[in-house]
C-alpha cells in the first residue's frame, strides 16, 4: 500500500530566508525548543546537517504515532530548495512500513513571499495496511506554522532595527 499526504503554507518572507531555516538543522532545533508537546527531543546522532545526517526524533508521551525513530537526510537540493528525510530505524519501520519519507520544499512566490510544501510519502506492507491510519500530516503542518511565525517575528525584528 502506497500513500501520500501534503500540506502547503504561505510564508510571508523571501524563499531564501525560509530555506535558511528549512534547509538546515535549525528547523529541528526550533521544533525541539518550541514544540515540547509534540517532540520530547530531536538529537543529531550522525553528521553535520548535510546529506547523510541522522536525527533521532522522540515524540512526547501521549502523542499518537510511532514513539521514536531515526531519520536520515537523503536529499538536500539548495538550488531547488528541497530536503528529504527517510526513516532508517525504529518507529514506522517497526509498524510494517517499508518507506516513510518526509520532503520539505520552499517555493518562491514573489520577491517577498514563498510557499512551504511538506509531503509525507509512505509504503506499508499489505498485512500492516491498517497502520497507514496513524500517518498524519499534522506534525508537518504544525512545524510549518511554527516556522512561519518564527520567520515573521525575525523579519519584524530586522525591519525595526533598520
Amino acid at each position: 500500500m502506497i500513500g501520500k499526504l501534503e500540506h502547503e503554507q504561505e510564508l510571508h518572507v523571501p524563499a531564501s530566508e525560509a530555506w535558511d531555516l528549512f534547509g538546515t538543522l535549525r528547523i529541528g532545533q526550533l521544533v525541539a525548543q518550541e514544540l515540547p508537546q509534540l517532540f520530547q527531543s530531536v538529537e543529531i546522532t550522525e553528521g553535520d546537517g548535510g546529506v547523510g545526517t541522522v536525527l533521532k526524533l522522540t515524540f512526547a508521551p501521549g502523542v499518537p504515532g510511532p514513539g521514536d525513530y531515526k531519520e536520515k537526510f537523503t536529499k538536500i537540493d539548495n538550488e531547488k530548495r528541497i530536503k528529504e528525510t527517510e526513516v532508517v530505524e525504529g518507529g514506522y519501520l517497526e509498524l510494517g512500513f517499508t518507506l516513510f519519507r518526509v520532503r520539505f520544499e520552499v517555493i518562491e512566490k514573489g520577491e517577498e513571499s514563498s510557499i512551504f510544501k511538506g509531503t509525507i510519502e509512505y509504503e506499508v506492507k499489505e498485512e500492516n495496511a491498517s497502520n497507514a491510519s496513524i500517518v498524519s500530516i499534522q506534525p508537518v503542518a504544525t512545524t510549518a506554522e511554527l516556522a512561519k511565525n518564527y520567520l515573521l517575528k525575525n523579519k519584524a525584528s530586522k525591519e525595526a532595527s533598520q
